[in-house]
């Protein structure tokens, strides 16, 4: 069964790939979020759920991106009156870019975890991912602080008030993307498809699909540690204390209970949104984000969006955009100033986030939005690692 939400938002070709998908013998139910678009094996946006069976490709290249929103007890006030030091914050403390490395090679505790030791693949990629531990990709990974306002009581926050957000988007850097390539071309020796689905090919579990499990969980706690060590280092050069931090991550797999079957849930560009559980869905570098609890739809398989989602490719972007017109005029008449980026994540390629929230209101509720004030991204020339 394949529910698409928000079916007016959503391009046939995303349809036709998430169609041939779920007709995978090891295929049990899917879903299609309304920021959906084409991607490798499943459209960014698909939902699928495999019986033993993992598919690297419907897990995705950049393994366990995720956003990090941090909370400072500081206000619009403080933001407005400090936007330069703000965005000398951001210039000095972040790091972007294909094959970024960290030039203040941190150390995190991840770094001596054992399973770096499960294979001699992933032994053989410890040192990149040291090298670039605390970095951001390309594409659309950012580093932005803004305003974020609560809509209603949660938690320590009431109704109304506003306070200064740091929200960064990013993931397992070149280790994930080299981990995604090798187990699938893997799982294209074991289970080889046609060459219209060949990025549809698995990897059963039990089976070879377990070392390519233990890759993806590393990759997913090596990229929590990269969100760590950019909020660190930015909550130190602020000089403040957190009052609130969450984070979740999309582009991965988990085993869940569906009906009353273990499962195993690919959200390849989709958030978790099981009932009660937290999620942030940023919009663009000129639209607000969300801070949501999931009401655990099982119709989505317990998912959101976990963005606008794409409307134009990166190709036609550098193609028919401007950066002066489509980037940093465009935001600033929405009141943001952006410090670098490229055409292809100019707000102009995404769809409306609004529409997108609305196309999901029975998969989320709304707690807060953001708004962002200062926008940190790769340059113009990077090429997108996700």
């Amino acid at each position: 069964m394949l529910k698409i939400f928000g079916e007016h938002l959503v391009d046939p070709e995303s349809v036709k790939q998430m169609e041939m998908a779920m007709r995978l013998p090891v295929t049990v139910a899917g879903a299609l979020m309304p920021d959906s678009h084409v991607g490798y094996g499943i459209p960014i946006g698909g939902v699928i759920a495999l019986k033993n069976a993992v598919i690297p490709y419907a897990v995705g290249v950049d393994i366990a991106c995720r956003v990090k929103l941090t909370i400072f007890n500081l206000d619009e006030q403080f933001l407005s009156k400090n936007l330069d030091h703000l965005s000398e914050i951001l210039k000095k403390k972040t790091f972007f870019g294909v094959g970024c490395k960290n030039p203040l090679k941190e150390h995190h505790d991840v770094l001596d975890d054992p399973r770096w030791h499960a294979s001699k693949f992933i032994s053989s990629i410890k040192d990149l991912a040291r090298d670039q531990i605390g970095t951001s990709g390309s594409g659309n990974h950012f580093v932005e602080f803004g305003t974020i306002t609560f809509l209603k009581d949660f938690d320590k926050f009431k109704l109304g008030q506003t306070f200064l957000g740091l929200v960064s988007h990013s993931g397992s850097r070149g280790f994930g993307a080299k981990v995604c390539q090798y187990y699938s071309n893997m799982a294209k020796r074991v289970n080889p498809k046609s060459k219209e689905a060949q990025h549809l090919s698995w990897l059963n579990i039990p089976g070879e699909g377990e070392e390519y499990w233990t890759a993806m969980s590393l990759a997913g706690d090596y990229a929590s540690a990269n969100h760590f060590l950019i909020h660190r280092r930015i909550a130190k050069a602020l000089g403040e204390e957190p009052l609130f931090s969450m984070e979740n991550h999309h582009n991965f797999a988990w085993k869940e209970k569906i009906g009353e079957q273990e499962l195993i849930v690919h959200r390849k560009g989709a958030t978790p949104a099981g009932k009660g559980q937290l999620g942030y869905i940023p919009g663009t570098m000129a639209d607000p984000g969300f801070l949501v609890v999931g009401k655990g739809n099982p119709l989505s398989l317990n998912s959101s969006a976990h963005g606008a989602g794409r409307v134009m490719s990166r190709r036609k972007a550098k193609a028919e955009l401007r950066y002066e017109r489509d980037v940093l005029e465009k935001s600033a008449r929405c009141g943001v100033r952006v410090i670098r980026a490229g055409r292809d994540e100019s707000p102009l390629v995404y769809k409306n986030i609004r529409d997108v929230m609305n196309a999901q209101f029975d998969c989320v509720e709304i707690i807060a939005e953001f708004h962002p004030r200062l926008v940190m991204m790769a340059g113009e020339d990077e090429e997108p690692e996700d």
